[in-house]
């Protein structure tokens, strides 16, 4: 699944979701409605046994129905989420069940399970036409999901007060485990195109991961022309036919990994065969980690983004300010100018425009413009004016110059910790988010920021070849964690040279350093710094007493004094690191 989409929940996998509900949760009585997220609900159910909980989700990337883990606890919840919660009070699930060969699943809800149903939850999973409606007894809409506009749908505008309409049904046959294989192979000749296409648009619940897996069991291309297929290929793939319409009848569905999806049906798996809701709870990991992943590729982009702006704002700021100083440069030519006018102050300037004047201390030749209206007298002391703001302005400038040099270097190491970071490190990432909030500028964003962090950072911990304690930042707050707050006498911090890049501490004080644990040291620290392209990288060694914060700028950013240069190569330390033991 990793840098992919997640598979569709299809018909087949529905089926099998509906008959393990069925024998877990109907009757049951509602309990709670929340919503995590925009396009999904969770809804929670008492039965005699346990509490299980439900998602309902219409999202058009990853519609899905299924059990999940009981999911953390929201406060008063969004306006759906109120209605279902008193549409639904009090009253019990008392059907729940799968329109034949579609996607849309019914929840039938009444005081009691012998009594009329008062209210019904409908999901519809059908890509972006996905959506959820809470009905009443008269089939009308009471709420839904989204509300489907004339605009969005001209076949089937559906708003609060109309009246519920099923989705028009599926196109094609429905498969049929008694069909012959004369009769399947007509049917699936019946247009000229490829076996692929020939079977999503013959019959119904066909998903495009279940047409491949049927496929593949048989050996065969999607891209074949059907009319190619030999005699022993067309029974290769109605085997296939047959199984899966067997296994779907007989409900033996199990979920198992395939690739980057997964697939319900084929060789069983006995170790699932009596566990409860085990199809169910495999989808809703398979669906959490693949939503996670989403989040973190997401939050990454983010990132990128806030530090590549953040990152252009201090370059174009720390340029304003070089040029500042570059100006202020003057301010010792107009000391000489206004000590030269007082010497020549005998000298009138009326009628005059310049005057060249001779410095005896660069032995040069120093012209000043003149106002014929002033004594030269007056005119130098607006030149030692001028010089004295100069003086002021440098005293000024040179410390918002060291500043924006130091946020841009920490700005450059968070762009190289993000390169680093594992692209489903949720916790990395999200730590990386907090290193942003004191550039953000924003009170909120540092006050959140700061309660968040009140947690044990956790830093890459490896062991050196002696069976000493590594640590490697991830971020700016565990290079300080490491270097300050971990450290002891005796351990030893290291560092690309004048690069962007993560502390590394090897724990001396807890036994002797060999020089191999020197050099496993000093590659991590090449490896993880902006000079990782490099063959060889200049890496500072310094005790770790003689660290210092820099004040006023955030965590993460160090002085010391003279160190050791070892030098790193961060391939071997790229092999290094799935042989150190964490």
């Amino acid at each position: 699944m990793k840098g992919g989409a997640m598979q569709p929940q299809d018909t087949t996998t529905l089926r099998g979701v509906v008959h393990e509900l069925n024998a877990e949760l109907v009757p049951s009585r509602f309990e709670k409605a929340q919503q995590a997220e925009s396009g999904g609900v969770q809804l929670a159910f008492r039965t005699l046994k346990q509490r299980l909980w439900l998602t309902l989700n219409w999202q058009a990337d990853c519609p899905r129905f299924h059990a999940i883990e009981p999911p953390p606890r929201l406060g008063e919840g969004s306006t759906l989420a109120q209605q279902l919660q008193h549409g639904l009070k009090g009253l019990a699930l008392v059907r729940l069940e799968q329109l034949p060969w579609e996607r849309v699943v019914h929840l039938g809800f009444a005081p009691r399970p012998d009594a009329p149903e008062q209210r019904q939850l409908v999901l519809e999973l059908m890509g972006r036409h996905s959506n959820l409606f809470l009905l009443d007894e008269r089939q009308q809409v009471i709420s839904s999901g989204r509300q489907v506009r004339e605009h969005q749908s001209r076949l089937r505008p559906i708003s609060t007060g109309d009246s519920y309409s099923a989705p028009p049904p599926l196109q094609g046959a429905e498969p049929q485990v008694q069909e012959s294989l004369e009769r399947w192979r007509q049917r699936l000749l019946l247009l000229p195109e490829s076996i692929g296409r020939a079977l999503m648009g013959s019959y119904r619940g066909i998903s495009p991961a279940l047409r491949d897996q049927l496929l593949q069991t048989a050996g065969l291309d999607r891209h074949t022309p059907a009319a190619d297929l030999s005699a022993a290929q067309w029974q290769q793939l109605f085997d296939s036919w047959q199984q899966w319409l067997s296994q779907l009848d007989s409900q033996a569905l199990q979920f198992a990994s395939s690739g980057s999806g997964y697939r319900c049906w084929g060789e069983p798996s006995p170790c699932q065969s009596n566990t409860p809701l085990a199809l169910n709870l495999s989808l809703a990991h398979y669906y959490g980690q693949g939503l996670r992943q989403a989040q973190c590729q997401q939050q990454r982009q983010r990132l990128e983004q806030h530090l590549q702006q953040l990152v252009q704002r201090e370059q174009r700021e720390l340029q304003r300010q070089e040029l500042l100083l570059a100006r202020s440069g003057d301010e010792h030519l107009l000391q000489r100018q206004a000590d030269l006018l007082l010497c020549r102050s005998d000298v009138s300037s009326s009628g005059h425009h310049q005057l060249e004047l001779q410095d005896p201390e660069s032995n040069q030749t120093l012209v000043v413009r003149l106002d014929p209206q002033q004594t030269l007298v007056s005119q130098a002391q607006k030149l030692y004016q001028r010089a004295r703001k100069l003086r002021r302005s440098v005293a000024a400038i040179e410390p918002r110059l060291r500043r924006h040099q130091q946020r841009l270097e920490l700005l450059e190491a968070s762009q190289v910790q993000l390169q680093l970071a594992d692209p489903d490190d949720a916790d990395v990432l999200e730590a990386l988010a907090d290193d942003l909030e004191p550039f953000l500028k924003t009170k909120a964003s540092q006050s959140k920021s700061s309660r968040r962090q009140q947690g044990t950072p956790s830093p890459l911990m490896l062991q050196s070849p002696s069976g000493l304690p590594l640590l490697v930042g991830r971020n700016h707050r565990q290079n300080d964690w490491i270097s300050f707050r971990q450290a002891r006498r005796g351990d030893l911090w290291f560092h690309a040279q004048e690069q962007p890049g993560s502390h590394v501490v090897l724990k001396g004080s807890e036994g002797e350093i060999s020089d191999a644990d020197l050099q496993t040291a000093a590659d991590l620290a090449a490896h993880f710094s902006r000079s990782r392209g490099n063959k060889k990288v200049p890496v500072v060694m310094v005790p770790t007493e003689q660290l210092q914060r820099i004040p006023g700028m955030g965590p993460g950013l160090v002085r010391h004094g003279n160190g050791r240069v070892l030098w790193g190569e961060p391939d071997r330390a790229l092999g290094l690191l799935p042989t150190l033991q964490p």
